[in-house]
């Protein structure tokens, strides 16, 4: 069985500027991390909480969001040429 991505056109040149996937991120984490905020202190009920969660989730969602966006600057599917 071949895997979907070994099937991927990928490029070693990224088509993407790093500034621009650090906006991306950036402007991501802010909807996001409102997002968990509300979520979460719908869950607990205290503000305390919800802040740290919203800390820590953020601090490991930046950086995964990072990589993966900057992975995805070498994948050529999808764009239009």
């Amino acid at each position: 069985m071949i895997s979907i991505a070994s099937k991927l056109p990928i490029t070693l040149q990224s088509i993407n500027l790093p500034k621009r996937s650090v906006a991306k991120t950036l402007i991501w984490r802010m909807v996001a991390e409102l997002d968990t905020f509300i979520v979460s202190y719908l869950i607990t009920g205290s503000m305390s909480w919800s802040l740290s969660i919203v800390g820590f989730e953020s601090a490991s969602k930046t950086v995964l969001y990072y990589v993966h966006e900057r992975a995805w600057g070498h994948i050529l599917w999808g764009r239009a040429p």
